[in-house]
């Protein structure tokens, strides 16, 4: 309707002035009445798309926003690894964001495009010299428009990767406030942080430097533009090629002309930057800039926490971590790791929850290869506790209820009884309602991963891993977490990463890994026996 409108309407008000100066006037009013009702028409358009456009530009900005969020969480580990969290935090809050703004943007862009085009449809119409000279003067314009939309175009995408490192820096400036004031490193985390603001700042100058040296040449082609179409017209009208009357027309329709090639100007523009965020964006969503996990078919809706290791070798970013790693775990054991720091203990804890891909046939849990396994079989049945798990800024009954909905208050306080940490939060004023913070900072480092265990539980995981879960535990806390352990022990597959090696002698089964390799596998009497790293270990780290 609007394109019908867009040529009807100069054509319209150009007879409206025709007949003016004829003195026609009961033409003069038909048209006038006319052109009334057409206005009440785009009106009446303009007020529905106003009403309805915002909502689904802002659906699509939110379904945009969930997708990148799902796709993020679907990222390979070593993405995560090797990208800062500013690369997916700014893209998921500005670039998710700005698509649809943009998008609105093009909308009211392609609307004023369609109401001005039949402009040029009249002046072909009146006088195809001037036509041809307005057609001629745009495209001198716009191609000047062009050259600097494609200059901001490359300095915008090499801005936005700064302003990725500087919403990382920024996350981690908050997140780590305390431990900032703590090593009184706020001068050096202002410095570092100064570096990349001013570097993002001289691009934004460098952008507005192209926009006024563009826009001068621009705007005196403009003004330029105009003048010598009043020549032209002088020249038309004394050689009887024009009447005066429509000259007037076309004179009075240089600024909607104006008007035309600012559309077309600013939908360039805007579709540049739609293409930056939507590529930016899609990088993410797509599966060739970020890589996804994959997962096979298989369902297990419940795991024994039974787990093979067959000649299983992993290199991270080319460097080897682990070698030729084969053990077996029978369901309900409990197993411990010890090694030295960084001997790839941890690895091996990543690898069983598939954190990182390996190659078929090296990683089986209930003699099913674990990449033939669909997620839902490995994530709902394993569960991992760190040092330092984490906690979301929820109140705690919200953090447990994360891996089960609809737990009941019942259910809660059973796993936390288990987990000895229903007393503790019993004795808060808020109890279970009470927030944490977050990363669960108003917790203790113990409370937290009883937290965690409870988690787990609640979750009904088959196999629980601890990764030096009490490596930084006074004694008193150690004793709560291992009576959690205790309590659950025969029940679930545990497996336990221990630096006090005190902690994990009456494990089954003991297993010592150096340099990636498996040098030794046993109790606790055994290996005290027949190996030397695993004697001088408990020695040290008694």
């Amino acid at each position: 309707m609007l394109t019908l409108i867009s040529f009807i309407m100069p054509y319209l008000s150009a007879k409206l002035i025709i007949y003016i100066t004829s003195k026609n006037f009961d033409s003069l009013i038909n048209v006038a009445i006319i052109i009334f009702i057409i206005e009440i028409l785009r009106n009446t358009f303009n007020m529905i798309c106003a009403k309805f456009f915002p909502i689904f530009f802002h659906n699509t900005c939110t379904n945009l926003r969930i997708d990148i969020l799902k796709k993020s969480l679907e990222l390979e580990t070593f993405e995560l690894d090797n990208n800062s969290s500013g690369v997916f935090i700014d893209r998921i809050n500005k670039d998710a964001g700005n698509i649809p703004s943009v998008l609105d943007r093009l909308e009211k862009l392609i609307f004023d495009f369609l109401m001005n085009i039949g402009i040029l449809v009249t002046i072909f119409v009146i006088n195809k010299i001037i036509f041809i000279y307005i057609v001629i003067a745009v495209s001198i314009i716009f191609t000047i428009e062009k050259i600097a939309i494609n200059k901001r175009y490359e300095i915008d995408k090499k801005r936005r990767k700064i302003n990725e490192k500087i919403t990382s820096l920024i996350g981690e400036t908050v997140r780590g406030n305390r431990d900032i004031k703590v090593l009184n490193a706020e001068n050096i985390i202002i410095e570092k942080s100064k570096k990349d603001l001013f570097e993002s700042m001289n691009e934004t100058l460098e952008m507005n430097k192209i926009n006024y040296r563009y826009r001068f040449f621009s705007g005196s082609t403009k003004d330029l533009y105009q003048l010598l179409l009043i020549f032209l017209g002088v020249y038309l009208i004394d050689n009887n090629l024009i009447s005066l009357s429509n000259f007037i027309i076309i004179f009075m329709y240089r600024d909607k002309i104006q008007n035309l090639l600012n559309s077309i100007i600013n939908m360039a523009e805007s579709l540049k930057e739609f293409n930056i965020s939507f590529d930016r964006v899609f990088e993410i969503i797509g599966e060739e800039k970020f890589k996804k996990e994959s997962f096979g078919e298989i369902d297990l809706d419940h795991l024994n926490g039974k787990i093979k290791f067959n000649n299983l070798s992993f290199s991270y970013n080319e460097i080897s971590t682990l070698q030729n790693l084969t053990f077996e775990i029978e369901p309900n054991q409990i197993v411990a790791f010890v090694g030295k720091t960084g001997s790839g203990k941890s690895t091996i804890f990543n690898l069983v929850n598939k954190l990182y891909s390996i190659n078929d046939n090296m990683l089986f849990l209930d003699d099913c290869d674990i990449n033939k396994l669909n997620k839902n079989s490995i994530r709902n049945n394993i569960s991992l506790i760190t040092q330092n798990p984490y906690l979301f800024n929820f109140s705690i009954i919200d953090n447990l209820r994360i891996v089960k909905e609809d737990a009941t208050i019942e259910e809660i306080k059973k796993v936390c009884n288990t987990a000895c940490i229903d007393e503790f939060i019993e004795g808060l004023p808020d109890k279970y309602d009470t927030i944490i913070g977050e990363g669960g900072i108003t917790l203790s480092g113990g409370q937290k991963q009883r937290l965690a265990i409870a988690r787990a539980l609640l979750k009904k995981s088959e196999i629980i891993l601890f990764d030096e879960a009490t490596s930084a535990l006074d004694n008193e806390t150690q004793s709560y977490i291992k009576q959690a352990i205790s309590n659950i022990k025969g029940e679930k597959t545990i497996l336990i990463i221990a630096h006090r090696l005190s902690t994990i002698v009456d494990s089954d089964k003991i297993i010592v890994i150096d340099d990636g390799k498996m040098v030794g596998e046993g109790t606790h009497k055994e290996l005290l026996n027949k190996s030397k790293i695993y004697k001088q270990l408990y020695e040290t780290y008694e």
